[in-house]
């Protein structure tokens, strides 16, 4: 009978399973995954799509990891519905588990509006390997692509694109893209960066229509925006966002609100069941209080943590936020915590031609940061943030262009300023 069940074979999930061996070497691991893929990183498929990596180099563990560890990965194989009372998982298949402790890391799902024609050849999402794997078949030919979305997962799609040598026009329904992860500055820097790379940024507006080809009616040939504009393209992808997939506990005893939610040990409401990653609204250490915050590093703590605890060893889940560092078209940004301030909270704003600084403090508090084009510093601010350190003595140095460790108080520096999550979990 296995012990440990584990649906979902990404960071949390592998966070899980490694923090259950520290704890118990003997009790059976199950690792379920409806993609037939050992675990790879995510964030790395748009590299794949541009050519840059290969499946091996997008590996987050060796291939030998479930034998290293003793676990029973069940790849390509879905669960459809779970027994709570009886504590069995059903697969697609007809198979079922039985589970002693359960963790739900099953992600998020693309969110995909009701547009005319997106069941249309050519159309897209852009989440999973495989996802990339079917999109390069279509690039080829170098066709044209429309972009239906202008957040994380549109722009690092583009970014691949762009280097396929591909044609790309953006559509945003939002004014501004980022929107959810930068604030208005930071934003209109990004646009500058998109547009000198040659993409097309069309904002405000949104893809009321997918048409297809005059030959070949099934195939995408086109999109109409919401104002009536028509555009001419080979391929559609909708990038807008992921919702957490949180279909296995509909109508069952487990509490959901947006996300599942956990306790600080990442516990449901049911007994014995966890959830972690996107899936889940764990702790928000800015916020106070529990949040969707679907990032891969905090999928991962928050997997170990529930795999700790789902092996009796008692562990408080430190908090995670919204944290985002990327590069694209050689343009740096990080951004933490709250960029858009709420009333009560100091900004404080340093900008120059192409680099941008903010931070946002509530009772001398770093509650969140904007770093763009010149980044050198924003781990600093982010370990201040992190360790809720009274940044009054020295805020205002804290957007300056040589802003560093000198700043800081030296007992600060002593007492381990700038410790990840990830180093503090035991």
């Amino acid at each position: 009978m296995p012990k440990y069940v584990i649906v979902g074979n990404s960071a949390g999930g592998i966070g899980a399973a490694e923090a259950i061996r520290e704890v118990d070497r003997k009790g059976s691991i199950s690792i379920i995954s409806d993609e037939p893929f050992p675990v790879y990183s995510r964030p790395l498929i748009s590299e794949f799509l541009a050519g840059e990596r290969t499946l091996e180099e997008m590996l987050y563990r060796p291939r030998d990891f479930y034998q290293q560890n003793a676990i029973e990965a069940l790849l390509g194989q879905k669960v459809v519905g779970i027994d709570f009372p009886g504590a069995r998982v059903a697969l697609e298949g007809g198979e079922s588990l039985p589970w002693e402790r359960l963790l739900l890391a099953t992600g998020g799902t693309p969110i995909v509006p009701n547009i005319a024609g997106k069941d249309k050849e050519g159309v897209f999402t852009f989440t999973t390997l495989e996802d990339a794997r079917r999109m390069d078949r279509f690039l080829e030919g170098k066709p044209r692509v429309v972009v239906i979305g202008g957040g994380l997962i549109g722009i690092s799609l583009a970014s691949a694109l762009v280097k396929r040598g591909v044609g790309v026009v953006m559509v945003e329904l939002l004014d501004r893209v980022l929107g959810a992860v930068l604030d208005e500055p930071a934003s209109r820097l990004v646009e500058g960066v998109l547009r000198e790379a040659g993409i097309e940024l069309i904002t405000g507006q949104t893809v009321r229509e997918i048409t297809g080809k005059s030959f070949e009616e099934g195939r995408v040939g086109g999109v109409v925006l919401q104002d009536g504009r028509q555009l001419s393209c080979g391929l559609v992808v909708i990038a807008i966002g992921v919702a957490p997939r949180t279909e296995l506990v509909k109508n069952s005893p487990v509490k959901v609100n947006r996300g599942i939610v956990v306790d600080r040990h990442m516990a449901t409401s049911y007994p014995h069941v966890y959830a972690c990653g996107d899936v889940a609204e764990g702790y928000d250490f800015v916020y106070g209080t529990g949040r969707l915050t679907p990032i891969w590093p905090n999928a991962y703590l928050g997997g170990r943590i529930a795999g700790y605890n789902m092996a009796g060893k008692q562990t408080l889940y430190p908090g995670g936020t919204a944290a985002n560092s990327f590069k694209y078209f050689g343009y740096p940004l990080v951004s933490a915590g709250m960029v858009n301030p709420q009333d009560g909270c100091e900004v404080l704003v340093s900008r120059q031609d192409r680099s941008y600084r903010k931070v946002v403090l509530k009772d001398d508090h770093i509650v969140g940061l904007v770093f763009a084009g010149d980044i050198q510093q924003a781990g600093v601010a982010f370990g201040l943030m992190w360790g809720g350190v009274d940044v009054g003595p020295f805020k205002d140095a804290l957007v300056r262009d040589d802003f560093g460790l000198t700043f800081i108080p030296q007992g600060l520096r002593r007492a381990g300023l700038g410790v990840s999550p990830r180093e503090m979990v035991p």
